[in-house]
């Protein structure tokens, strides 16, 4: 029981050393357009949950919801200061799913799920709201027709009987928020509490 206990909280020191290098290296690469940096535009995405008064675990989905993305669009071992934009991306790689399928080895459903479900719930919005398909960038929009393209009734239908369906759509409007060169956001440390509480 003891070693177990201990290995247990070896991986998560393990996993909280791993997202803090993540965060320190990917400051500096481009996301979308190029205007914010992956990392940045994971931190805001966090404070504007935070700034809505959400649940914690919604606040650690929306700072972590695009952790698949390191390891499926570039390598974990990256060490260059960008990565191509999103634009000339032509495959799917679903980081939604290679970040749940990460996430839920260390956080509850409440943190893991809307993760899985951010870019479903982009395609979902996109057909319920005329005006949010509307207002997604270019970049969004392309990636939006390789990740399946907007929701078919019955595919509405099913994303709603979903119990994480309603997280995954206030995460993905913060989501799509977070792309302002000039916000000013917490650094990761401000969230490192709140990741050891959640643990």
């Amino acid at each position: 029981m003891g070693m177990s206990m201990n290995t247990r909280s070896q991986d998560v020191e393990s996993f909280i050393v791993f997202l803090s290098d993540i965060f320190e290296r990917g400051m500096s690469m481009s996301y979308g357009t190029g205007e914010v940096s992956m990392c940045s535009h994971m931190l805001q995405t966090a404070n504007l949950a935070e700034e809505d008064g959400t649940t914690p675990e919604l606040v650690m989905a929306s700072l972590l919801h695009d952790i698949g993305h390191f390891g499926t669009d570039f390598s974990l071992e990256f060490n260059d200061n960008r990565h191509k934009a999103m634009l000339s991306v032509t495959k799917d790689r679903q980081h939604e799913e290679a970040g749940a399928d990460l996430l839920e080895n260390f956080f509850s459903a409440e943190v893991a799920e809307p993760v899985r479900l951010h870019v479903s719930a982009k395609r979902y919005l996109c057909a319920i709201d005329p005006e949010y398909y509307g207002g997604l960038a270019e970049t969004t929009r392309h990636t939006l027709k390789l990740q399946g393209g907007i929701m078919t009734s019955e595919e509405v239908q099913l994303f709603e009987l979903n119990p994480h369906s309603t997280a995954a759509a206030k995460l993905r409007r913060w989501d799509d928020m977070a792309t302002h060169a000039e916000r000013t956001t917490p650094s990761f440390e401000h969230y490192q509490i709140l990741l050891e509480k959640l643990l």
